[in-house]
C-alpha cells in the first residue's frame, strides 16, 4: 500500500511539473493558439490516469472527465477557424459546473447509506 501511495505521488508530481512547463510555454510563446494549453492540459490529465491504470492504481474519474472535456473543448477551438465555426466557449463556467457536479456526485455516492437512514 505504501508503495502504491508513493507511486501515485510520483505520477502527480510529474503531472504538476508538466502542467507548469506547459503553462510557461504558452505564456512565453504568445504566437501559439490559446487552445494548445487546453489540449495540453487534457493530455496531461489523461496521461496521468493512463499511468495510474497501467500500474494498478485507482483512476480518478474526476481528472479523467476534466481531461476529456479539455481535449474536446481545445480541439473544437483549434478546428473552429477551418470549419467557420464561430462560438465562444465559456471554459471557466463549464469547468466550475463539472467540478461542482463531480463533488456533489462523489459525496452522494460515498454517503449513500447515510442518506437512506436520514429522514428529511
Amino acid at each position: 500500500m505504501e508503495n502504491a501511495n508513493k507511486l501515485n505521488q510520483i505520477f502527480e508530481a510529474i503531472s504538476w511539473g508538466a502542467f507548469f512547463v506547459l503553462w510557461g510555454i504558452t505564456i512565453l510563446f504568445t504566437s501559439l493558439p490559446n487552445a494548445i494549453g487546453t489540449v495540453g492540459i487534457g493530455l496531461i490529465l489523461i496521461s496521468l490516469n493512463v499511468a495510474r491504470s497501467r500500474n494498478g492504481l485507482p483512476v480518478s474519474v474526476f481528472s479523467t472527465t476534466l481531461g476529456i472535456l479539455a481535449l474536446l473543448l481545445g480541439g473544437l477551438e483549434l478546428i473552429s477557424p477551418y470549419f467557420n465555426i464561430s462560438f465562444e466557449i465559456p471554459y471557466f463556467a463549464i469547468l466550475l459546473i463539472v467540478f461542482g457536479g463531480s463533488l456533489i456526485t462523489r459525496q452522494l455516492k460515498e454517503n449513500r447509506n447515510l442518506f437512506k437512514k436520514t429522514q428529511f
